[in-house]
């Protein structure tokens, strides 16, 4: 007999003290059958509250595969993932986008702004897009740009904005809501060195103010700035 989905309303505002954020138990991911391609093998992984953790490896390691599993995404095809004590495969289409939304924020290595809205107003469009309340709209808005040292900018648009700036309005877009997860991939990889310098210490904020952080990254630089590093190898963790 199944066992009925998940009830989203039963997901506590906050997290449980003392309870894993992520949970991947022996996960496993396969494509296609003629031959099956095993993107991942058997992952382990424990993610709590505040860490700071950069997923590494070489390219086809299984890197991206695991960060859309993490992300709601898509789903393992063996294995257990739970966000919070919740298993994920219990969830219907419509909890797991709901689970995204008020869980989890995405950053790229695409800034993905619109470049005829200004900074305040694509963090906005974030929360209309989502159904979000409209009253206070703007001020939530405002405090997320606050959060990432951007309000001053607040009326530039994207083309009047270096790469390590466009980054910031991504992670405040990412950061309204408040979610208890960000999940970045290659968010470093149009910058330089310096706004890369400026990005992880704006991550290691974050990290101390208690957000939890999932980076993928090739960038053995920005994996020295996690608090744990997770190297994949042939989609399996080796250390």
């Amino acid at each position: 007999m199944t066992e009925p989905a998940a009830d989203l309303e039963t997901i506590p505002p906050e997290l449980t003290p003392g309870r894993p954020v992520l949970e991947l138990r022996e996960v496993g991911r396969t494509f296609g059958s003629d031959p099956p391609v095993r993107a991942l093998r058997e992952v382990d992984l424990l993610v709590y509250p505040g860490d700071w953790v950069a997923i590494v490896g070489p390219s086809g390691s299984g890197k991206s595969t695991l960060l859309n599993i993490l992300g709601c995404l898509d789903r393992p095809t063996a294995g257990t993932y739970l966000i919070d004590g919740i298993d994920v495969a219990q969830l219907s289409e419509n909890e797991r986008t709901a689970m995204r939304g008020r869980s989890i924020g995405f950053v790229f290595q695409a800034f993905h702004l619109l470049g005829h809205r200004t900074a305040l107003e694509n963090v906005m469009l974030a929360e209309m897009y989502a159904g979000g309340e409209r009253a206070g709209r703007r001020e939530r808005a405002l405090a997320a740009l606050e959060r990432v040292g951007m309000a001053h900018r607040r009326d530039f648009l994207p083309t009047r904005l270096s790469g390590g700036e466009q980054q910031r309005v991504a992670i405040a877009r990412a950061l309204l809501g408040s979610p208890r997860l960000l999940l970045c991939d290659e968010p470093t990889g149009n910058l330089d060195s310096s706004s890369t310098e400026s990005l992880m210490l704006l991550f290691d904020a974050l990290a101390r103010q208690g957000l939890t952080l999932v980076v993928v990254t090739h960038d053995e630089g920005v994996a020295a700035h996690a608090q744990r590093v997770v190297r994949l190898v042939d989609g399996e963790v080796v250390g």
